[in-house]
């Protein structure tokens, strides 16, 4: 196991310099100047000039590139053009809040598609399967902004169960941080439990049908045991696949729902920065969350090497 980490942080490293590369130059090319945004059209000759050269857009891109990517690797990524607050630290500081949010839609997914894929396969055909599976097709068929709206006009307008907007730190309050990110997080969890759903059912109706699990009955063990502890963990291997998509589809989604209840996460970052064009900032949050994207497959490999033996380099 050991060196099945070893083999996937060593190919990292090739995979985030190309990123980084790819990064910075597709931000380096959009077509309007930082400049002329920040000065507007008040400025003089002069103070265009010498704006320029603080913000090191008159050295070649090869060097803005190499004296950025120097720092990045120090945990240094600049700092806004407009603010000229520490892009580190900005994304630092919003980044818990996305985090929180992420992770729980994530375990939302997981509890609500586990037991709903589970429930399917061990009857199949029957209205169980079929509420299921209208379930699912209609949780990954909806938006989620949209289906965040309605919880809160239904939630937070109308019954006045958990708060409209707004995030309350979990070091701060447990009880509050539980209150506002239970919408958002239904909102992202739900149609990502709708995939989960899909594969555990099939999965499990594919386990179900294996010789072991006649020997097993066979033997006389409990209904509960047999599905826990033999079919459901065989069948987990493919669903920590799908469960690794389904978290980098809820680090994109999380952007946007951050919008819908006004969430000072890295969605509302990311959208002033790509509004204000602060290169920087933009830069960082792309690194960020690609080292997040990669995090996540880094674990995934690890868990998917424990539940499969074959998986691991021999």
């Amino acid at each position: 196991m050991l060196r099945l980490v070893l083999q996937r942080l060593l190919a990292l490293v090739p995979l985030l310099f190309i990123v980084s590369v790819l990064t910075f130059s597709f931000t380096s090319l959009l077509p309007s100047d930082p400049v002329d945004l920040i000065l507007g059209d008040n400025g003089t000759q002069e103070q265009y000039e010498m704006l320029r050269e603080r913000l090191g857009l008159n050295e070649p891109l090869v060097s803005r590139y190499l004296d950025w990517l120097g720092k990045a690797v120090q945990g240094d990524l600049g700092s806004s053009f407009f603010n000229s607050v520490s892009v580190t630290g900005a994304v630092m500081q919003r980044l818990p809040v996305t985090l929180s949010l992420t992770a729980m839609s994530a375990l939302i997914a997981i509890i609500v598609g586990v037991a709903a894929g589970v429930a399917a396969a061990l009857r199949p055909q029957s209205w169980v399967d079929r509420v299921a599976t209208i379930g699912a097709t209609f949780g990954q068929a909806v938006p989620n902004f949209w289906f965040g709206l309605i919880l809160v006009a239904i939630f937070a307008v109308n019954l006045r169960w958990f708060p409209a907007i707004g995030f309350t730190p979990l070091l701060e309050s447990p009880w509050q941080w539980l209150r506002s990110v239970t919408l958002p997080s239904l909102a992202l969890g739900l149609s990502s439990s709708a995939a989960v759903a899909r594969q555990v059912r099939s999965a499990m109706v594919g386990v179900l049908q294996q010789d072991y699990i006649r020997a097993a009955r066979a033997q006389g063990l409990s209904a509960r045991r047999i599905i826990i502890r033999h079919a459901l963990t065989n069948a987990m291997v493919p669903v920590v696949a799908i469960m690794s998509f389904q978290i980098t589809v809820l680090l994109g989604g999380a952007l946007i729902v951050e919008q819908v209840f006004a969430i000072n996460g890295l969605g509302t970052l990311a959208i002033a920065a790509v509004r204000q064009q602060d290169i920087p900032m933009l830069q960082g949050l792309v690194l960020v969350m690609v080292g997040l994207v990669v995090s996540v497959q880094l674990i995934t490999d690890i868990l998917y090497g424990l539940l499969n033996p074959k998986a691991r380099p021999s």
